[in-house]
């Protein structure tokens, strides 16, 4: 993990003690990579629950109870996954928050529609949740490694938003 992704688990970290609440994965195409950044902060047992890596659709419907027509007329890669699989995550995790990842990492498996290194990130809760979309290739490790980074700091915004003005400060 590099240098970055440290300071942003270790802020995500200190918000979630403070605040007293859990998080969660739910990853595809990441593999997990999520879930180890959260767990390299020492403590992390204290609000991190647990991941469920749903790489194929059927881990998707089943455990994260993504809806099998948008798989199918969507396909896995889109923001309606990734929001299902956010309350997917925080319903059979019972976490207050989780993070989410499903894309196509490469170095196969893209369309003109969606091509390799489209990945789409979404974190939050039932009630409130974002999304970003990642649609560069620059090779299955690298996507992955950014990816990864995206969705830390996606959720270190949404976590400082949750906070209030003081959370939101610049730093």
């Amino acid at each position: 993990m590099d240098f970055e992704a440290k300071i942003t688990s270790r802020e995500i970290s200190e918000l979630l003690w403070e605040m007293e609440k859990t998080v969660g994965t739910a990853e595809s195409c990441t593999g997990g990579r999520i879930a180890e950044a959260i767990m390299a902060v020492p403590g992390a047992s204290k609000y991190f629950k647990g991941g469920v890596i749903s790489y194929v659709n059927e881990i998707k419907e089943t455990l994260l109870g993504v809806d099998p027509q948008v798989l199918e007329e969507k396909t896995a890669v889109c923001e309606e996954v990734a929001i299902a699989m956010v309350k997917g995550a925080c319903r059979v995790l019972n976490t207050d928050y989780a993070i989410s990842a499903t894309g196509i990492a490469g170095p196969s498996g893209g369309t003109k529609d969606i091509p390799v290194g489209t990945i789409w990130l979404a974190c939050g809760n039932s009630d409130r949740i974002t999304t970003l979309k990642v649609e560069e290739d620059h090779g299955r490790d690298i996507n992955l490694a950014i990816a990864t980074n995206k969705a830390m700091q996606l959720f270190l915004s949404y976590l400082k938003a949750e906070t209030g003005p003081a959370g939101e400060a610049e730093g």
